[in-house]
């Protein structure tokens, strides 16, 4: 397997940026400098990445998201 991580990355299964063996591996995200552990969805070249909003669902039951823009790093954790 590649070490190369995608642009975009999602952990929903239903997404088309969904990779299953590359979340088992462990896929670490920094956010502005600071670690975070509840991403659902990033994107490094537009700098952005998607946070559950606290226990509240859609209508699909899916969590509702929030959109946080600015400088993202990520990372395999497996490493």
């Amino acid at each position: 397997m590649t070490d190369t991580l995608p642009d975009r990355l999602s952990v929903n299964p239903k997404s088309p940026y969904y990779d299953a063996a590359l979340l088992e591996r462990g896929v670490g995200v920094r956010f502005k400098g600071e670690e975070r552990t509840n991403v659902e969805e990033y994107c490094v070249s537009e700098g952005w990445i998607r946070v559950a909003a606290g226990k509240t669902l859609d209508r699909k039951g899916n969590p509702l998201t929030i959109l946080l823009k600015g400088p993202v790093e990520v990372w395999l954790k497996d490493e």
